[in-house]
């Protein structure tokens, strides 16, 4: 944590919104930085545990606000309605000094236009991914937030190009405590083989996934007798019903583990993961990793229409190069997912490359400190001087 003493105006109120378990576990890290520069500063808004634990007054928890999919949104739209006049009287009530909006691109966009309205200023952490997709909302960006805090490293140019005042931060999950030593790597590839199944943090993608990767596995026991399995529980996942799908793979000595990412990734040799945040993490642990995903046809189909990107995983995009295999819509088969995990646990040179090629990523994604970084935007924002 940076030691600073903040000078600056009367006014200390800070409203945060974050939509999503990530974006709660980030919200947190940046609490805990702003009240080690000022205990006095005061955060509300929309959150969940993490954000509470830190100190923040939770007025809406992200349990109202998860959703996946553009038939997800439609069939929720009431809910979303209701969750933004909640927040747009918060914001109306208590004229925050600032406004911090972590992802949640469409709801926390329109919640700018908002604040802009009532004078309040507005910095946006993790920004909305418009190099894939809807480039157009730059234009919205520019009128709505007073500043950017990016967390990819060719995300700032894109915002210089436009007049946006933008910092690269550096990732936010390099802030886990359970991330910071980043010398973490596979032990020497010899069985028993310890591979990590990770389905994702939606109700959704886990119904999806898992039963697919669980099959998989199931398939890789058939020539590794004494592989070892473990699927990962997101906090926000209902454990019972993860249980039951897992069960009902037929995995000999699966084990259902609810600790920390990082921690599961310390004890395997090779992961299976939903594409998202999960699969950087990999990339940030120096774990090889298989990236999976599937959604609804519509979904996949309108997805196909609008998001123009030559990778999905966040580990190859910043890359630039398929650093970590993917498998998208119809090849995320169990046996194809079977046939890649083989592949790399029979090949060691592929296996060695993969942890090169992860090496250079970890260069790239920079140190930790985005936390620190994002606070310390904040403060300037709400007037604050700093004094090291």
């Amino acid at each position: 944590m940076l030691s600073h003493e903040i000078e600056g105006p009367a006014d200390k109120s800070v409203v945060m919104i974050a939509g999503e378990a990530s974006g709660d576990l980030h919200g947190a890290h940046v609490i805990d930085a702003l009240l080690g520069m000022d205990r006095d500063i005061s955060v509300s808004g929309a959150g969940g545990r993490a954000m509470r634990n830190a100190g923040a007054s939770i007025v809406l928890d992200i349990k109202e606000l998860s959703i996946m999919g553009i038939t997800a949104v439609l069939m929720k739209a009431p809910r979303i309605l209701k969750s933004l006049s909640r927040l747009k009287r918060l914001l109306a009530h208590t004229r925050p000094a600032l406004l911090i909006l972590i992802d949640f691109p469409d709801f926390n966009l329109h919640l700018a236009g908002y604040a802009k309205k009532l004078g309040i200023k507005v910095l946006y952490y993790i920004s909305p991914t418009v190099w894939a997709w809807r480039p157009k909302r730059i234009k919205k960006i520019k009128k709505r937030v007073d500043h950017m805090a990016v967390i990819l490293p060719f995300e700032k140019s894109i915002y210089d190009r436009h007049g946006i005042p933008a910092t690269y931060v550096g990732h936010p999950l390099l802030d886990d405590a359970v991330l910071r030593p980043m010398h973490f790597r596979p032990r020497l590839l010899t069985p028993p083989y310890r591979i990590a199944l990770l389905p994702g943090s939606r109700e959704e993608e886990v119904e999806r996934l898992l039963p697919v990767m669980v099959e998989a596995a199931r398939l890789l026991q058939c020539q590794h007798r004494d592989l070892k399995v473990m699927v990962s529980c997101a906090p926000s996942i209902d454990p019972l019903r993860l249980q039951e799908l897992a069960d009902a793979g037929g995995v000999d000595g699966l084990r259902v583990v609810r600790e920390p990412v990082g921690t599961l990734f310390a004890k395997c040799d090779l992961a299976v993961v939903a594409s998202g945040t999960a699969s950087l993490e990999a990339a940030i642990y120096g774990i090889p990793t298989v990236i999976v995903y599937r959604v609804s046809g519509f979904n996949y189909w309108l997805a196909k229409r609008l998001v123009h990107v030559p990778h999905i995983g966040l580990a190859n995009l910043i890359a630039r190069e398929r650093v970590f295999p993917e498998l998208v819509q119809e090849e995320a088969t169990a046996e194809n997912i079977a046939t890649v995990v083989q592949g790399l646990l029979e090949d060691p040179s592929a296996y060695e490359k993969m942890l090169r090629d992860i090496d250079r990523v970890q260069e790239m994604i920079g140190t930790p400190g985005a936390s620190d970084r994002v606070a310390a935007i904040a403060c300037r924002l709400m007037g604050g001087r700093f004094a090291a």
